[in-house]
């Protein structure tokens, strides 16, 4: 399915395709796909047709990410300790999505509980990058990943954390988009740190994320965090226009002398991102290098780690055994509970509980929790300062393409540690941020993010797609390098 939404709405209203052919042929890839990549959990075999309407995504295939509530459908999280939950109803971002005709064909893959960005926790096991199966897609959204790049549909639903949506796009050569916080309710998407998590989307062009969004968005009474966004039109808004528009990029992350002793395919990402840079002012975008106190970036890390470790042990203690997922054995509620959380979750979650519990003891919290949230503030603080001059902030996503599998045959240094994470001040600060390709390493596709500040949505998306327009990587099907 190599077509963006609105070619294939054409082709709906004007009877060249059918809603149901659409549909088998999803379900036909989603097999091809799991048996190469390992992308979904589970496949919707009795997915109908829907009437086409006038809305854009009507009688259309997608693939909604595991940790979303699906009603009557095995939702797992990817977690041992949900792996035969079946909700009772469904989350309102998928709802609004079935409401309007759009036709789930499958749950996908992602890191256990969305904790992770490796896409190799889940408990169905590792989602291969379809460009590269010896390379990683990162996660969390993984197997939403994989699917959109591997041509199942035009698009899936995700979740943003930390860069869970925007990573995995960059490293599958697709679009991903992570709204403004609380555009798009959270009410029924499996919580971990919630003062970050964020609904969105991956496609495979900027006008599809903007369609996706435009139908999951809206104030929701059961979300508290949601807000009324009936006068943002994010479709409607995207024109190409970006004259006199000023960008910025940060000098620490993205000048080479910074890094010590930098790999080629670092040189040649920094290298492709300073061309990009000239495209920006080719299209009438005025863009300034800016500093930023390395102390403070370099803190970002470890902020990300206390906050969402403390929020998740927190928002995960419901999970034990008693009131839904495989029941624990032991003499005792507690021993039944200890048992149900030693087999059911991975090594990472407990890691990462671990961390949490000890944050939130009443004795650490000042010297962890609370100074982590506060530099956060400072982060953010410094973001916003920074929109009052720029109408966005332009960056690389990461140091380079999809890592391998076999992670010791990458050489990651400690000072790519920040280009590597930089994408969590867009949850810190609730920004609206997306990725979109912008080149190939190696055969393998490199991204640029774009980062804007709340509400101004349709701005970054402009701006995205006035890029994207001037490359030539949009709508592209993943084609897997060989290693024979």
């Amino acid at each position: 399915m190599d077509k963006t939404i609105e070619e294939l709405h054409e082709l709906l209203t004007n009877n060249f395709v059918t809603s149901k052919e659409l549909v088998e042929e999803a379900l036909k890839k989603s097999y091809e796909v799991n048996k190469k990549y390992n992308a979904f959990v589970t496949i919707l075999d009795e997915a109908k047709e829907t009437p086409v309407s006038e809305n854009l995504l009507s009688g259309i295939p997608f693939g909604i990410k595991d940790n979303y509530s699906t009603k009557d459908i095995l939702s797992t999280g990817s977690s041992n300790t949900l792996k035969n939950y079946v909700p009772f109803f469904n989350a309102t971002a998928v709802e609004k999505l079935l409401n309007v005709g759009a036709i789930p064909v499958n749950k996908t893959v992602l890191d256990e509980f969305g904790m992770g960005g490796t896409g190799t926790t889940g408990h169905t096991g590792v989602v291969k990058n379809p460009w590269d199966s010896t390379r990683m897609t990162a996660g969390s959204s993984a197997g939403s990943a994989c699917a959109v790049a591997a041509g199942v549909y035009p698009y899936a639903l995700g979740s943003d954390t930390g860069d869970s949506i925007r990573k995995p796009a960059a490293y599958c050569g697709i679009v991903g988009y992570k709204p403004t916080y609380g555009m798009v309710s959270r009410f029924g998407l499996f919580p971990f740190a919630s003062s970050l998590d964020t609904c969105g989307v991956l496609t495979r062009s900027v006008k599809d994320a903007a369609i996706v969004i435009d139908n999951m968005k809206g104030l929701d009474k059961l979300d508290m965090t949601s807000w009324d966004s009936s006068h943002i039109h994010l479709y409607q808004s995207i024109d190409g226009k970006v004259e006199n528009k000023k960008l910025c990029y940060i000098k620490e992350l993205c000048s080479i002398e910074n890094y010590e002793n930098p790999t080629e395919e670092l040189k040649m990402h920094l290298e492709n991102f300073k061309e990009k840079i000239k495209l920006c002012e080719k299209l009438g975008m005025k863009v300034e290098e800016i500093s930023i106190d390395q102390k403070l970036l370099d803190a970002l890390p470890s902020v990300y780690v206390a906050i969402s470790c403390a929020e998740a042990t927190s928002n995960m203690s419901n999970l034990t055994g008693i009131i839904f997922g495989p029941r624990g054995e032991g003499k005792n509620v507690t021993e039944m509970m200890m048992d149900h959380r030693t087999k059911g979750f991975s090594p990472l979650i407990k890691r990462r509980f671990v961390i949490g519990s000890y944050i939130l003891q009443k004795e650490n919290q000042e010297r962890y929790l609370k100074n982590a949230q506060r530099v956060r503030r400072l982060l953010v603080d410094t973001w916003k300062n920074l929109f009052k001059t720029y109408d966005a902030i332009i960056l690389p996503v990461g140091s380079g393409p999809a890592k391998h599998l076999d992670a010791s045959k990458d050489l990651l240094t400690k000072d790519t540690k920040v280009l590597e994470e930089h994408l969590q001040i867009g949850n810190f600060g609730g920004f609206p941020s997306i990725t979109i390709p912008d080149g190939f390493i190696n055969d393998l596709p490199v991204a640029l993010n774009i980062t804007g500040n709340c509400y101004d949505d349709e701005n970054v998306l402009n701006i995205a797609y006035a890029l994207e327009s001037a490359m030539p990587y949009k709508n592209q099907i993943a084609k897997e390098i060989s290693h024979e």
